[in-house]
């Protein structure tokens, strides 16, 4: 059973959906004893960098993040779940993240037909291997949603890369914590597949 963290984020509801599709039985919580009794978290988010930073701390759920990433329960952030769990954000200057990984997350740059916020299919590169990405070949497609993008300071937490004018980090995993810029709760096939994957970690 998998817990999804509940800070009033958008997206819980697609992330909860996609996680009965494949079979789990998923408890959508702020509740820290359900949260770090739970077999898998996840913290989905759409939303503002500083906003979800603030609703995590209103409720308590940044202490309980720590604990379950010192537990070695496996946590996988989603889009701003990803970001959160980085230093801060050019979105909210002056807002500290989480600081469980180690990068900034940065506007991506407007230019060369791009639209801003990112939206749609990119096709991942990984740099290194993940487990998130068993059987799923190089070169799938995934949805994108955000204006920001991850640059990680340690390259070799990395797993997943795609190309938008800037080299975005995708994915990255270290130790128990896992985490994706894209939505694989709206990728179809093979972003269920990356949903599996966590769950069978």
């Amino acid at each position: 059973m998998a817990a999804i963290i509940d800070y009033d984020a958008g997206n819980i509801k697609s992330v909860e959906k996609a996680l009965l599709r494949i079979g789990d039985t998923p408890v959508v919580t702020r509740n820290k004893d359900e949260i770090l009794s739970a077999g898998h978290i996840i913290l989905p988010g759409v939303g503002n960098f500083g906003d979800c930073m603030e609703h995590l701390r209103m409720y308590g759920l940044d202490q309980v993040i720590y604990q379950a990433v010192s537990k070695n329960i496996p946590f996988l952030g989603i889009c701003v779940g990803l970001q959160l769990l980085f230093d801060g954000s050019e979105e909210a200057p002056g807002i500290p993240g989480l600081g469980v990984l180690k990068g900034s997350i940065l506007k991506i740059p407007e230019g060369e037909g791009r639209k801003v916020p990112h939206m749609g299919w990119n096709n991942l590169s990984y740099p290194h291997p993940g487990r998130l990405f068993d059987k799923i070949p190089e070169g799938t497609y995934m949805y994108f949603v955000h204006s920001y993008y991850l640059k990680a300071a340690d390259r070799g937490v990395v797993t997943a890369q795609t190309e938008y004018g800037v080299t975005i980090d995708a994915s990255v995993e270290q130790g128990n914590v896992f985490a994706t810029q894209f939505h694989p709760e709206k990728s179809s096939t093979m972003g269920l597949k990356v949903l599996q994957n966590f769950l069978n970690v």
